[in-house]
């Protein structure tokens, strides 16, 4: 491996440097936007039996804040729930906004990666030109230099297009979850508002009282 970068020359370097943050942030964000992290299912179920059972104490919502992005979502919710519905519903939307905000972090840095890994390889591909244009001597060509020109070309192509293939690819895929989970949290801040203003009844099959937030 090494002998494969020694032949690309030094225009490689940002491209590594490119895989290596690009990898770091795919590694993290298949952690962090699991279904059962950002937007339990049973958490709202929950989190109603607690609030009927007593009521909305500091304890409660600070936990509630710290379980899930859903969590800070509804704790919007229950810190409103003896006001009129338009001002409750501003709250839970302003605090999804942030949840969505924090759902899409790196993003933009694995989007800028994946546009611009090419660009650096292709950047690398005339580093590599130039140094077979300048193997030239006056008795003919220098075919060390000619051949590490041609290396140092082929490789920088090759490594910025085998780094922006997998992160756009999961850049794409990121998005598509982000949008998912934000509509899955909408979904379920929507239920709480409802039953807040008595226009849906609570599901029965909810966890028994053993059951903590």
């Amino acid at each position: 491996m090494f002998s494969i970068i020694q032949a690309a020359g030094w225009p490689i370097w940002p491209i590594i440097l490119a895989s290596i943050i690009a990898v770091g942030i795919i590694g993290e964000r298949l952690w962090s936007l699991r279904l059962s992290r950002v937007s339990p299912r049973d958490l709202l179920p929950r989190v109603l039996q607690e609030y009927r059972r007593s009521g909305a104490h500091v304890d409660t919502l600070t936990r509630l804040q710290a379980h899930s992005p859903l969590g800070k979502v509804l704790v919007a919710g229950l810190r409103n729930m003896d006001r009129p519905r338009e001002i409750m519903k501003d709250a839970i939307e302003e605090a999804g906004r942030v949840a969505a905000h924090e759902l899409g972090r790196y993003l933009t840095t694995l989007g800028t990666i994946a546009s611009m890994s090419p660009l650096m390889g292709l950047f690398g591909t005339l580093v590599g030109m130039i140094e077979i244009f300048g193997s030239g001597t006056p008795t003919g060509n220098d075919p060390v230099q000619l051949a590490h020109g041609i290396s140092v070309a082929l490789y920088n192509s090759a490594f910025g297009i085998l780094v922006a293939v997998p992160s756009i690819i999961f850049y794409r895929h990121f998005r598509a979850k982000v949008d998912e989970l934000v509509l899955e949290m909408e979904l379920q801040a929507l239920k709480l508002v409802e039953v807040a203003s008595g226009a849906r009844r609570v599901s029965e099959d909810v966890p028994s009282h053993s059951d903590q937030l």
